[in-house]
């Protein structure tokens, strides 16, 4: 059974731009786990700020945090009603949308203002 994602963020407010704005996905609440919990889970002894997003079944756990890790092939996909409109709010917020021929298809993937990367597919 799915529970949630998670994701990290260099930029709070960025990150409820992103997920509010882009996704339409609202936000639900936040905490804080302190740093020894954060040790024992990650091995990472920092305070870590936590945002949760939620729409439906669908949640976000977004860590806030000064670091990011490189470059890699993670990523969360996502089913939209109109791409269209995720490009045109993309365009409006200044958010990296990437469009990439495969075939006859256009695939879109958008980066948000940390670099996570989200394919968004459209409901057939």
């Amino acid at each position: 059974m799915f529970v949630h994602v998670a994701l990290e963020v260099t930029d709070k407010n960025k990150a409820e731009i992103f997920f509010s704005q882009v996704l339409n996905i609202p936000k639900t609440g936040d905490f804080v786990i302190n740093k020894n919990l954060c040790k024992d889970i990650f091995g990472i002894e920092k305070e870590t700020e936590v945002i949760k997003f939620k729409k439906g079944i669908l949640e976000f756990e977004v860590f806030v945090t000064c670091r990011r890790g490189f470059n890699t092939y993670s990523h969360v996909c996502l089913n939209v009603d109109d791409k269209n409109e995720v490009i045109k709010r993309c365009e409006k917020l200044g958010v990296k949308t990437i469009i990439v021929k495969k075939g006859c298809k256009e695939l879109l993937f958008v980066k948000d203002f940390s670099g996570n990367l989200f394919e968004i597919k459209e409901k057939i």
